[in-house]
């Protein structure tokens, strides 16, 4: 990540949740990989977006219309849609490649989706649902469920019910516990969820310094995340950086002693240590 952008990224980390502005943030992702990338112009695009949808809206029309109304904008007109061909590209979790090619996967089209639509009075939130990102809409008797990379279907309580068998090999989730998990995302939890997509995605390509970048940013929104540090310790150590390696494998053993994994990091702790001791 440029120096700037990583300037921008700890001002984000250390703004309060509410002060966030989404879009802007996971513009700077995009930053990291693109040094040069014109985030005020996105904005302006995306805001230019906005404004066209607003501006065909009746007044008086009620939010499961405008929801109508932006499915058909934007899946129909704008042409943005899931890419279930190359999922795992990292493009698809740039906010610019994603306004370029209008391909996405489920969280970056639910960033751009709500923020088109609450610029028409919808109060739509992101929801980190198990297997899918999503998105949620407040309306007077209850909430909408919706799913941008499936155009914009709304999902039932069963539908979610189902969603979940599928994931967990058939396994009956309740009605109760499905309403529970669909609660609003913070700004903070949806960026570092896109981060780890990248994280994943990088370590699997074995691009360690990209992956790096991505788990730094992740820990500056999330310092409290334990599975990170354990995880940048595993980079440091692809990349021999063996201090650092020990300092993060010992901060996740501070955070998680019972962690199902305990024994096995403990195992590399007395390795590193060994080592370390070698390097003085």
């Amino acid at each position: 990540m440029g120096l700037m952008a990583a300037e921008h990224w700890q001002r984000i980390a250390a703004a309060p949740d509410p002060q966030v502005n989404l879009v802007e943030a996971a513009l700077v992702i995009a930053a990291g990989e693109y040094q040069q990338l014109d985030i005020d112009g996105y904005l302006g695009r995306i805001e230019d977006l906005a404004v066209q949808f607003r501006r065909r809206l009746r007044q008086d029309i009620p939010p499961t219309e405008i929801i109508i109304a932006l499915n058909h904008y934007f899946f129909d007109e704008l042409n943005f849609s899931g890419n279930s061909v190359e999922f795992y590209d990292p493009r698809n979790s740039f906010l610019n490649d994603v306004i370029e090619r209008k391909l996405g996967i489920p969280i970056t089209l639910s960033i751009l989706y709500i923020e088109i639509g609450r610029r028409a009075g919808l109060k739509l939130r992101g929801v980190s649902f198990p297997g899918s990102f999503l998105v949620k809409c407040s309306v007077r008797d209850g909430a909408i469920v919706l799913d941008p990379y499936a155009g914009g279907a709304s999902l039932s309580i069963e539908d979610l019910r189902q969603r979940l068998r599928t994931l967990r090999n058939g396994t009956d989730i309740a009605p109760e516990v499905v309403k529970s998990m669909i609660t609003a995302a913070s700004n903070k939890e949806i960026l570092a969820r896109i981060l780890r997509n990248l994280k994943g995605i990088y370590m699997n390509q074995d691009e360690m310094m990209k992956a790096l970048s991505a788990v730094d940013r992740i820990i500056a929104v999330e310092p409290g995340a334990a599975s990170e540090y354990r995880d940048r310790g595993r980079i440091y150590l692809k990349l021999e950086c063996f201090r650092a390696a020990l300092m993060d494998l010992r901060h996740y053993l501070q955070l998680e002693p019972r962690a199902d994994d305990a024994d096995v990091v403990k195992q590399q702790v007395s390795e590193l240590q060994q080592v370390a001791s070698r390097l003085n």
